[in-house]
């Protein structure tokens, strides 16, 4: 890992409305991090097919090596009464991984592939615990998932292990190039979790000249409570939005120590419904044509390391761009 250069950022500050105070800022060329390894689990499934192709571009990108697996899980062999054919699952397989290892030749990339048997999740973790620096990227939804607004367990599983950062690909479409990204988003509540999440996000910036939005939520739902029908009093209001635009700065400054000239953007709202953190985040991406979203798999007030953080988890489901989930245990 490359270390950090401290670099000075500018700052310019924008006044808007209350919901939204933007400060915009050019900062200077530093150290950057990336990926060394890009792992790519399919399952046959389009999610997957996906997957693997912007699996493929962010390998390109980075000048990373590529593992594309495919997991033959154990209770399925049991279930196959002949060695035939288990034989011939394992082959057709084999045929699906050829498949992607064409695929990414035609990227301009060479992908190693594997057929591994055993608990897919359990799998993919020990895998990318061996490779140097890894990404593990999958589709969002497996062949058994029905609505497009879930999560396969597979990825679920593998997002709480929490071994190294996963990039999930939704079940969208409309995109036409894998990892075309102009506008990178980071959520941030000032929390740890939330900054290992920085400079994943300015590394990918830095890669593709994509601009990074900083946005930090006031939940003011959540602040006043439940059963808070009066409102809450505007010098405690104020003192909230003070302590948003402390975490934007810190934000800033962890952007800048971390990576290169980048166009950043900081961006506070207020959220006054029940739909809260989460609820900002997917309607900022929808609104502001985000390509990407960055943040941690945890924020401030999750406290099992076993349990994808609830407003991470909802992002996953709702937002119909990638999302590279950072977990608490990678240091960058």
């Amino acid at each position: 890992m490359k270390p950090a250069t401290s670099v000075k950022c500018a700052m310019q500050r924008d006044t808007l409305s209350l919901e939204s105070r933007q400060t915009v800022m050019t900062l200077p060329s530093g150290v950057y991090y990336m990926y060394e390894s890009v792992i790519v689990a399919v399952d046959g499934s389009d999610d997957a097919r996906r997957a693997a192709r912007t699996g493929f571009a962010l390998a390109r990108k980075a000048g990373a090596s590529v593992r594309v697996l495919n997991v033959l899980e154990r209770s399925l062999l049991d279930v196959l009464r002949s060695s035939s054919d288990r034989d011939q699952i394992r082959e057709e397989r084999m045929e699906l991984l050829a498949e992607f290892e064409s695929e990414a030749t035609a990227y301009g990339i060479e992908a190693e592939t594997s057929l591994l048997e055993g608990k897919p999740s359990a799998q993919i973790a020990a895998v990318a615990e061996d490779e140097p620096n890894p990404v593990i990227v999958l589709g969002r939804q497996g062949r058994s998932t029905v609505s497009r607004k879930l999560m396969g367990g597979v990825t679920e599983r593998v997002l709480e292990a929490g071994v190294a950062p996963v990039l999930v690909e939704p079940a969208d479409k409309s995109r036409s190039e894998p990892l075309e990204l102009r506008e990178i988003l980071l959520p941030t509540d000032g929390s740890s979790n939330a900054d290992r999440a920085i400079p994943h996000g300015g590394a990918l910036a830095t890669e593709t000249g994509a601009r990074v939005h900083l946005l930090s939520v006031l939940d003011l739902q959540r602040a006043g409570g439940v059963f808070n029908a009066g409102g809450l009093k505007a010098e405690f209001v104020e003192h909230l939005e003070s302590e948003v635009d402390d975490i934007l700065e810190s934000a800033v400054t962890a952007v800048a120590d971390q990576a290169p000239s980048l166009d950043v953007q900081t961006v506070r709202r207020k959220s006054t419904n029940f739909d809260g953190v989460s609820g900002a985040i997917e309607t900022y991406t929808e609104t502001e044509d985000i390509d990407l979203v960055v943040m941690g798999s945890h924020g401030r007030s999750n406290v099992s390391r076993q349990v994808l953080g609830s407003v991470t988890s909802t992002v996953l489901r709702s937002v119909d761009v990638p999302v590279l989930v950072v977990p608490r245990d990678v240091q960058a």
